[in-house]
């Protein structure tokens, strides 16, 4: 069985098929993450993240599947090391601190623990990758969110337009008519 059908499994085991999420369940809305990633060229190990990217919960979705902080090696030890760096830094994320500013100062503030992190461009490229198209995703999927989500990410996404990667910003620009 590979990593991916190995984190799929174990999402259904944590209960991912019976929480609501746009367009469904976080589960479906996992899979579409992965699925998009796949579609526009991202690595197996991004893919992964994709899948697994609400694992400890998100800023903007509280409920999460593992503890941060005692179930990370259960993660890592199906996606990979990684994967799971990937994955904690997005759950992690503290948006309001982060995002306006990560093109110029290339730091991810950590909710949990209230540290600040600065990434190299390949991890910046992965943790705004897996942000767009999870937001991406939201926005196709939830329409009572759109009102205010479009124009949010239609000012954002230009910010982030050297962060990400050619493809993502591609499929961005395709979705939010940029």
């Amino acid at each position: 069985m590979s990593a991916f059908q190995d984190m799929g499994s174990l999402l259904l085991v944590r209960g991912a098929d019976e929480l609501e999420h746009a367009g469904g369940s976080l589960y479906v809305h996992l899979h579409r993450v992965a699925k998009r990633l796949t579609t526009l060229g991202a690595s197996d190990t991004l893919i992964l993240a994709g899948l697994a990217h609400a694992a400890y919960g998100t800023d903007g979705f509280p409920t999460h599947l593992f503890d941060w902080q005692t179930e990370r090696s259960v993660l890592e030890a199906v996606i990979g090391t990684e994967a799971e760096l990937i994955v904690y830094r997005y759950g992690a994320c503290d948006r309001e601190t982060t995002w306006r500013d990560l093109a110029e100062h290339h730091t991810v503030t950590d909710r949990f623990t209230g540290t600040s992190e600065e990434l190299s461009v390949a991890d910046l490229r992965d943790h705004i990758d897996l942000t767009i198209v999870n937001e991406l995703d939201v926005l196709d999927h939830a329409p009572a969110l759109a009102p205010k989500l479009r124009p949010f990410l239609q000012e954002q996404i230009p910010r982030w337009q050297s962060l990400a990667s050619p493809a993502v910003l591609a499929e961005s620009h395709r979705v939010l008519q940029l």
